[in-house]
């Protein structure tokens, strides 16, 4: 039986409000279906559809009518619950210098792999969700993917944009080859400048409790603490099959800081964090 899952997350933020979208494509065993999460600051909803309305071309995810890809996203969702339409046209993307998966991305039997599409790049557009109106205009955005068999058992991970930069770090526990490991990946663009941080490069945790995560990497160390969650339920594939429930919060207080050489290069708290913290065992 085949198992697997592919989706994007499209998270758009503006100082405001925040909208985040996921189509996937998931199949377990001869089931295969689709779906679009929409997740915003107040709620969320997952629309399921057949297997035979995705469609995948070159930069673009298409579930029936809804398109998604690097020049934007077109919506048009009605169900008895849900009534999404709008447009939202991004501007240039800015991607990783290479795969946030480094020699992992060649790694055989992995059960989630990881991509960065854009760490930040210009949002503009407007969508009606239930009668709401979410405006985006000079608001940034985020693009990312994962793919293979289930989510990590056990992970963390945060999402921010802000003033002069962006933020993304996932720590997550991986079996492999019969072991378990702490893997971490993520970036810090502050400037211009990116700075990449992953097992692979010697990236460590030293902790992962109460809401809060502390990575090292040599001279390199990125503090991350969820202040106030406002999470909403999602839905998560093990072997294929939708049926994990996860939470997100979207938008919610956190605080990051991030140093070098001893040196912090920024600290702040922000209302517009995007977190979700699946550490069961850490209180």
């Amino acid at each position: 039986m085949f198992h697997y899952f592919y989706g994007w997350y499209l998270k758009c933020q503006s100082d405001t409000q925040t909208l985040a979208l996921i189509p996937a494509v998931h199949s377990a065993g001869n089931k295969r279906t689709c779906s679009i999460q929409v997740i915003t600051d107040e709620d969320a909803w997952t629309v399921t559809y057949t297997g035979d309305f995705f469609r995948r071309t070159k930069g673009n995810i298409i579930i029936g009518k809804n398109r998604f890809g690097k020049k934007g996203i077109f919506l048009a969702i009605r169900t008895p619950e849900l009534t999404v339409r709008g447009k939202l046209d991004f501007g240039p993307l800015f991607p990783l210098k290479y795969d946030i998966m480094g020699p992992f991305a060649l790694a055989p039997f992995m059960e989630c792999r990881h991509s960065v599409w854009s760490m930040r790049h210009p949002v503009r557009g407007a969508v009606d969700i239930n009668g709401q109106k979410y405006f985006f205009q000079n608001a940034w955005g985020y693009w990312e993917g994962d793919c293979g068999r289930s989510f990590p058992k056990e992970y963390i991970w945060t999402q921010c944009c802000f003033r002069g930069g962006a933020v993304m770090l996932s720590v997550a526990d991986i079996p492999m080859a019969g072991i378990h490991f702490t893997g971490i990946i993520g970036f810090v663009l502050w400037r211009g400048k990116e700075y990449r941080i992953a097992t692979y490069l010697g990236a460590r945790a030293v902790k992962i409790e109460d809401k809060a995560v502390r990575v090292k990497q040599g001279d390199l160390e990125l503090d991350v603490r969820l202040l106030e969650e406002s999470k909403r339920p999602l839905k998560a594939p093990v072997k294929g099959d939708m049926v994990r429930t996860i939470h997100e919060s979207a938008s919610c207080r956190a605080f990051y800081r991030f140093r070098k050489r001893g040196c912090t290069l920024f600290a702040f708290e922000t209302d517009r964090a995007s977190f979700e913290f699946e550490y069961k065992s850490r209180p």
